[in-house]
C-alpha cells in the first residue's frame, strides 16, 4: 500500500446547492436593482429635456444685435458651451477675425440669427447643418472654433497666433498636464554640446 501525501495547497471548496440559490437570487436582485435605477434616471433625463430646452432658447433671445464685439462674444458663449471668457483675449480673437475676413462681422450677425431659429449646438453640427446652403457662415464657425481652441487665426502663409496659453484647447487636461512650451530641459541647455558630438 503506497501512502499518498495531503496535498494542503489544492483547496476544493464545495457549495451546497442552497448557497447557490441564495447568492444567484442576490445577484439578480441587484441586477435588477441597477437597471431599474438606470431606467429612472434616463426617465428622468428625458422628461427634464422638454423643460430644460425651454429655459435654453430664451437665454439666449437677449443675443445682442449686428457684429460687433458682444455678439461675436455671444456667438462664441452657444458655439463652446462656455459661460464667458477672459476679455482680452476676446476682443484680441473679435479683432483678428475681422482683420482675416472682411465679412467677419456680416457673419456674426447672421450666425447669431440663424441660430435663433434653428439652434443646433455643438459647432460640428452647426457646421454640417450650414455648409450645404451657406458655406460662408460654415467657414466663420470654423474659424471662430480654431481661433478659441488652437489660437489660431487666418490661413497659410498668414496665420496669426491670438492664444497660446489661453487656447481653450488646453482647458479639458489642464488639472492633469502643464501647457507644453518650448523649453524642454533645464535652462540654457541648448548652449552645451551634445554628446553625439
Amino acid at each position: 500500500m503506497t501512502d499518498v501525501p495531503n496535498n494542503n495547497d489544492a483547496h476544493h471548496e464545495v457549495t451546497h446547492p442552497a448557497e447557490l440559490s441564495s447568492s444567484a437570487s442576490l445577484s439578480a436582485s441587484r441586477r435588477a436593482w441597477v437597471l431599474g435605477a438606470c431606467a429612472a434616471a434616463a426617465a428622468l433625463a428625458f422628461a427634464g429635456a422638454g423643460r430644460s430646452l425651454s429655459w435654453i432658447a430664451p437665454a439666449f433671445a437677449d443675443t445682442p444685435a449686428g457684429g460687433g464685439l458682444d455678439a461675436f462674444l455671444a456667438l462664441s458663449q452657444r458655439l463652446t458651451g462656455r459661460t464667458g471668457f477672459d476679455a482680452p483675449l476676446g476682443k484680441r480673437v473679435y479683432d483678428a477675425l475681422a482683420k482675416s475676413d472682411s465679412q467677419f462681422t456680416q457673419n456674426v450677425a447672421a450666425l447669431n440669427t440663424w441660430l435663433q431659429g434653428h439652434g443646433g449646438v455643438p459647432s460640428d453640427t452647426v457646421t454640417q447643418a450650414l455648409q450645404v446652403d451657406q458655406p460662408a457662415l460654415a467657414k466663420s464657425v470654423s474659424a471662430i472654433m480654431r481661433a478659441w481652441y488652437l489660437g489660431l487665426v487666418g490661413d497659410m502663409p498668414h496665420v496669426d497666433v491670438v492664444a497660446y496659453e489661453k487656447a481653450l484647447m488646453f482647458e479639458p487636461v489642464k488639472d492633469v498636464l502643464t501647457i507644453p512650451s518650448y523649453c524642454r530641459d533645464v535652462p540654457f541647455y541648448w548652449t552645451k554640446k551634445p554628446l553625439s558630438a
